[in-house]
């Protein structure tokens, strides 16, 4: 097994090609343990150089109404008026604490997204 360190952007990409010659490899045997051992290496870069950011508050709300079949209309009870609904999703408005709670227990987005600053589109 020649296995070394994911030092550069070749060395990912070379390791990603060989995951993927790898993908029908049988746990527990040669290749299965090396699959396993280059997808660790690879997760450990990816962390390092490409790491994926939490969304903005707005992003996530929005997100959560998609993949959840929700309409603006949905948000009333957790963020108030049709009004105050729109001010939020189109960054008019701050989300409130007591937003962000409701949010937190009717849309399941963590407060730490949620709380995050973001800019609002004063005009």
């Amino acid at each position: 097994m020649n296995i070394k360190p994911i030092k550069s952007e070749t060395d990912y990409n070379a390791t990603l090609q060989e995951v993927e010659t790898l993908m029908s490899a049988q746990k527990d045997t040669p290749e299965g343990d090396k699959l396993d051992v280059l997808v660790t290496l690879i997760e450990a870069y990816e962390e390092k150089h490409h790491p994926i950011l939490p969304p903005e508050p707005i992003e996530a709300i929005i997100h959560q109404m998609e993949s959840q079949g929700l309409s603006r209309k949905d948000l009333i009870p957790l963020i108030g008026s049709r009004a105050r609904v729109s001010e939020v999703l189109n960054k008019k408005r701050s989300l409130s604490i007591t937003m962000i709670r409701k949010l937190q227990n009717g849309l399941g987005i963590s407060a730490e997204t949620l709380i995050k600053p973001y800019n609002l589109q004063i005009t």
